[in-house]
Order: C-alpha cells, then structure tokens, then sequence
C-alpha cells in the first residue's frame, strides 16, 4: 500500500445502501467519476455511531457525538470537488469528527493533516483510519482557526465547520495557488466557499448554501 486504504471486494462491490448513496449522488448531477469511486469504497458505515448504521448511506447530517454531526453525502462531494486534488497535494483538514471526510481526502491527496478540538473524537478518528489502513494522514488535538503552522505551506485546505470569517492563520498558510474551502456566515447558515489563494489577493467562488456546527476557536465562535 501507498500509504493509502487498501482496496478489498466490499469496496469494489457496493453494498444496496452504498449504491442507494450513489444513486442520491447522481440524482443531484453529481458527475466525478474519481470521486465517487472514493466513495464507493470508503465504507461510511463505519464512521457513524452503532444507532445511526441504517442511516448511514442518508444523504443527511448525523450525529456522532459531542454535539457534532458527519456532513451528508452529497457535501462531503461537493467540498471534496472544489479542491481539484490530484494526489500531490498535502491537506489541511479543519475539523476531524468521525474522521470520513478525512478518509476521503487520504484517498485523493499525498498528505492529510487533520485538527480536532474535542479529543475524544479525534482519538476515535485516529482509531478508525488506522484500523482501515491509512498511513497518509497526521493528527493533532487543538484550535483549528490557528492551523497548523509547523506544517505549511497547504496546497488545499477544507474546514468542516461554519466560521464567521476567514481566519487569518489559514490563508497565510495556504500556499500560492492553493484552494480553501469554508461554510463562511453566521452560526445558523452559511455560504459554501471556495477562495484561491494568488500572489496579490484571493479570489473567491460562491458555491451553495449549507448548515453547518460552528466552528469554535480564536479566530472562530466562542463558547
């Protein structure tokens, strides 16, 4: 293995409820073919408590403790999308969770470096991807709105969280030509966004509404 999962039957095969997603998935015009595969294979199932494992495959937000949720499919895609990984990059992930966002980007990336604040999610995660084969991806327990600046430059950051602003940390640790993705507005909706980091600015695309938890820190909300 390269780091990443290793590929097995089930992953090749999916099960009526993964294909049940992949179905949601195009049904929505979602069409990346390199993508879906990834999601065809990352078994989502078990990133979510034993109470949730027939909704699973939902294209909704469940919970998996602590007061936070897994993202639904069909936004998982779309993040994952505006980054345009090509398997070179090294990733900035701002908000672990269960870890299967993360999972997806180990998939598509060289590098995953991924921030939790809650540690008892994080030492779950890092169970969980570990348990499942992926050697590409780093940890650390901590305020995500700070980044991780030991670490930088990004090629792509994504932040699975809703955040007021932009933190500061993140574009100086983007590198140039890099692409961040961020639910950006206030605590109960948010605009998906994908800025690009250039020489002299940023440019920014609107991509979709969403909800998603906020996103607590310095630079983010406070308790």
């Amino acid at each position: 293995m390269d780091g990443k999962s290793g590929d097995s039957e089930a992953s090749k095969t999916p099960n009526p409820s993964q294909k049940r997603m992949l179905d949601d998935l195009q049904r929505y015009n979602f069409r990346d073919e390199r993508i879906l595969q990834v999601m065809r294979k990352v078994p989502r199932h078990d990133f979510v408590p034993t109470s949730e494992i027939e909704r699973a495959y939902f294209d909704d937000p469940l919970p998996i403790g602590y007061g936070q949720t897994i993202s639904q499919p069909y936004m998982v895609a779309m993040m994952t999308q505006s980054l345009a990984l090509t398997g070179s990059e090294r990733v900035l992930e701002i908000g672990t969770g269960s870890g299967y966002q993360t999972a997806i980007l180990a998939e598509l990336s060289k590098e995953v470096f991924t921030i939790e604040r809650i540690e008892g999610l994080l030492t779950s995660a890092k169970e969980r991807l570990t348990r499942l084969g992926y050697r590409n991806v780093q940890f650390r327990a901590g305020d995500g709105t700070l980044g991780w600046p030991e670490a930088a430059p990004f090629d792509a950051m994504l932040v699975a969280a809703a955040t007021p602003e932009l933190a500061a940390p993140w574009m100086e640790q983007l590198a140039v030509g890099g692409r961040l993705v961020a639910p950006v507005g206030s605590r109960f909706s948010q605009m998906l966004t994908l800025y690009t980091k250039r020489a002299q600015g940023r440019e920014e695309k609107l991509i979709c509404g969403c909800v998603f938890v906020p996103l607590l820190g310095q630079f983010g909300w406070q308790d």
